[in-house]
């Protein structure tokens, strides 16, 4: 299970991937599990990126959240008050 943290470090790797710092900590555990993978770039520069399962990753939690978020307005809408 990932913390927080590498959840949010999968998200900037997905959105600004040119804007994380390589030394990030939450970032061997998303290589660990395979979620990112490191490219070498010109000038010894490297960037993080999503492999298909990181991309699963943050597709199923996308869809926690459309799942979480539809149960609180079935629960308001039904609330009478």
């Amino acid at each position: 299970m990932l913390s927080p943290h590498e959840l949010a470090t999968l998200m900037l790797v997905r959105s600004a991937p040119d804007q994380i710092d390589t030394t990030r900590i939450e970032l061997d555990t998303l290589l660990d599990y395979r979620l990112i993978s490191i490219e070498p770039r010109a000038g010894g520069w490297h960037r993080p990126m999503l492999t298909p399962a990181g991309m699963h990753m943050l597709e199923a939690a996308a869809r926690l959240e459309r799942h979480h978020d539809g149960d609180a307005l079935t629960t308001e809408d039904d609330n009478p008050l």
